[in-house]
């Protein structure tokens, strides 16, 4: 029997693929099949993650240095898509930024940068990717990189938790207007994850207290992620769209109260 592919020939765009989950999502792609384009701001590790992703998998891969704040320079991204493999399928908007500040320190300048880095970013990049689709016809699919925060409240990241907040709720707008295009577009909700970022973040006593919360005792790789990702592009969830797909390890749904009983011995 053929092996299946779940993203066979289906061109796609990664944003901020050099490395994390946008580079563990740019790889399983390509072992589905994909033809993928990294939009990567590092033009340098855009293009390694391209060279070992396709030495790695055969796929065909490639890269565009792109600012996903700068609009002329995602329109460009789209263009060279179009050129390099004729169209555009899937789009997943991955590139964020997070810096912590407390709401009573922040200028309002920072919060316009996190929020254009991780809001705005994510709808120009939407908007022109889905008027490429509409016009080559045939649908799409789109995913947006949210978080857990999105739900949560995280002191010192307002701006962060706002902005995802803001992506998932046009998402489902968008998802509405696309519907009649067959362009999809759905959400996912990682909770801790290992990246080249992150990792040191994980010291013992983080992970302690993580692990009060995360019922199964675990922070998540990057590739674990990528196939939450890889089911939200591909036909496997045809019949999702505006959805929001958590993958936290079960951090959300936990209201217990560690170490503590409601009837003392």
């Amino acid at each position: 029997m053929a092996e299946k592919y779940l993203l066979k020939d289906k061109v796609s765009i990664v944003t901020g693929a050099g490395a994390g989950i946008g580079r563990a999502t740019a790889e399983e792609f390509a072992k589905e099949g994909a033809k993928v384009m990294i939009a990567e701001l590092r033009e340098e590790r855009g293009i390694r993650a391209a060279k070992e992703i396709a030495e790695v998998t055969g796929a065909e891969v490639r890269a565009c240095c792109t600012d996903v704040r700068d609009e002329a320079q995602i329109i460009r991204c789209i263009e060279a898509t179009v050129e390099a493999f004729g169209r555009v399928d899937i789009l997943i908007n991955n590139a964020s930024k997070i810096e912590m500040c407390p709401v009573l320190e922040m200028s309002t300048e920072l919060y316009e940068e996190i929020m254009r880095n991780n809001a705005t970013s994510m709808v120009m990049f939407s908007r022109e990717a889905a008027r490429q689709m509409v016009k080559q016809g045939g649908g799409g699919s789109m995913v947006f990189l949210s978080s857990i925060h999105a739900s949560l409240s995280e002191p010192n990241c307002s701006a962060y938790t706002a902005a995802k907040g803001a992506i998932e709720a046009y998402g489902r707008t968008l998802a509405t207007e696309l519907a009649p295009h067959k362009i999809r577009v759905n959400m996912i909700q990682p909770g801790a994850t290992y990246t080249e970022l992150t990792t040191p973040m994980y010291t013992e006593s983080v992970k302690r207290a993580l692990f009060e919360r995360v019922t199964m005792k675990e922070i998540a790789k990057a590739e674990w992620i990528a196939r939450g990702i890889v089911f939200l592009a591909s036909d496997e969830s045809r019949y999702m769209t505006g959805e929001t797909l958590v993958m936290d390890g079960g951090y959300r749904m936990d209201g217990s109260l560690p170490n503590a009983s409601y009837w003392e011995a």
